[in-house]
């Protein structure tokens, strides 16, 4: 018992090392001047991020402008290749698409795959680019060329720093006290609420 709460100190404390939130480099959802970020570390490919995206989306909406959606890459290596390539093609989106071409690419994975790394095949993401409407031709490339992999690769790292071990782990920031709170698992939309307020 005692070494579980330890772990959990330790846990707590190292989630202040998280990067802090850029709307320069972050996809934000929701307000970018909210007071409370809700930082998430996902993986595509993961089953219980699937239910973890509504209630997120869903906790924004309720809190109007004070809590955004902070979306950063933690591919775990058993759903690789998948994941990192879904986090890549994501990044590509972002890029030929802005920011709500990335959360209409995420909510359309999370719908449609059937997680655990084989849950949507790599030769679909581009079909996919397509269909939300960006360049089939520009998309391949970017996939092709690799070019988001060490970003990828920053967040995973970011995470490990802060103490994420799994997906969803979430690190709950207020922006005016500096509070930091780290939560794993799929929160519901109760739980946010909950810590929220706290």
């Amino acid at each position: 018992m005692q070494a579980e709460a330890e772990r959990e100190r330790v846990a707590q404390e190292n989630a202040k090392n998280v990067r802090p939130v850029s709307a320069d480099r972050d996809h934000i959802y929701g307000s970018p001047d909210a007071v409370i970020s809700i930082i998430e570390f996902a993986d595509f490919e993961c089953p219980f991020c699937k239910g973890y995206h509504d209630n997120t989306t869903a906790t924004v909406k309720l809190y109007d402008g004070k809590v955004n959606w902070v979306y950063r890459h933690f591919p775990l290596q058993f759903h690789n290749p998948g994941a990192q390539k879904e986090a890549e093609a994501s990044e590509c989106i972002a890029e030929l698409g802005g920011n709500d071409a990335f959360w209409k690419f995420a909510a359309t994975i999370y719908q449609r795959t059937a997680s655990n790394g084989k849950g949507f095949p790599i030769e679909n993401l581009t079909p996919l680019a397509e269909e939300l409407g960006v360049e089939k031709a520009a998309f391949q490339a970017c996939l092709d060329s690799g070019k988001y992999a060490q970003r990828v690769r920053e967040d995973f790292e970011d995470g490990m720093k802060s103490g994420i071990s799994g997906t969803p782990g979430s690190i709950i920031i207020n922006h005016q006290t500096n509070a930091v709170s780290l939560k794993s698992g799929a929160l519901t939309v109760d739980m946010f609420r909950q810590v929220i307020e706290e």
